[in-house]
């Protein structure tokens, strides 16, 4: 750990670390709007009076939810292409994570739209509104402010997660650090340098989100 020549050498190459830390963000930035929109769209259907659509819904989230991502990353990357579905390392990981990710958004945006009281939603029907008009203009603009601070966790969670693509041979930041230090026998040094690298992509949003949710608890 404190061999100077180990962590100069690492710093020599610090285009491999960085290479991969811009793939992790670019992977997270596509997967988080991934997740963003089925986990909208899932947890409006789960609050739908469709039971078929509903319980569609409700085995999405079940499956997802408790079987490991790993399982579900190989799947894709290895099994697919065998019924003709092929799919990049890049765009195996973003749907992946997206998928698994969705599945606990889901259940954040369902229990913050039945958070909100239903006679709101009675009292726009009265006043001539649709359901769709109840829920885009008066239900969903408060169940997306309860839901952030718990969906801000989610996607620090997602970026962690991302750490698992090194089995899909993603590229990201897992994958070139192990990579390297493979290469270098400096397995310390690089995987010190790949938590401090998802400290500072995942402590600020974790940080954001505790205040909002005060906030939101104060408010």
């Amino acid at each position: 750990m404190f061999d100077i020549d180990r962590w100069l050498l690492l710093f020599s190459d610090w285009r491999v670390f960085a290479g991969g830390f811009l793939i992790t963000i670019a992977i997270s930035l596509v997967s988080l709007v991934l997740t963003l929109l089925i986990s909208l769209f899932v947890g409006i259907v789960r609050c739908t009076q469709n039971t078929t659509a509903k319980n569609i819904a409700l085995a999405y989230i079940n499956f997802f939810q408790n079987t490991p991502l790993i399982v579900q990353l190989l799947f894709m990357y290895n099994v697919l292409p065998r019924i003709g579905i092929m799919l990049s390392p890049f765009l195996c990981g973003c749907i992946g994570l997206s998928l698994y990710t969705g599945a606990f958004g889901a259940s954040v945006f369902e229990s913050a739209i039945k958070a909100i009281p239903k006679g709101q939603n009675e009292a726009a029907l009265s006043q001539g509104m649709s359901y769709i008009q109840s829920l885009f203009y008066i239900i969903l603009p408060q169940a997306v402010k309860i839901a952030i601070p718990p969906m801000t966790n989610q996607c620090v969670n997602m970026i962690k997660n991302s750490a698992t693509l090194t089995v899909v041979t993603a590229g990201e930041l897992m994958y070139c650090a192990d990579g390297w230090a493979a290469d270098y026998g400096c397995y310390t040094q690089s995987f010190i340098i790949s938590a401090l690298l998802y400290l500072i992509l995942c402590l600020p949003l974790s940080k954001w989100s505790e205040a909002l949710e005060k906030k939101l608890v104060r408010g």
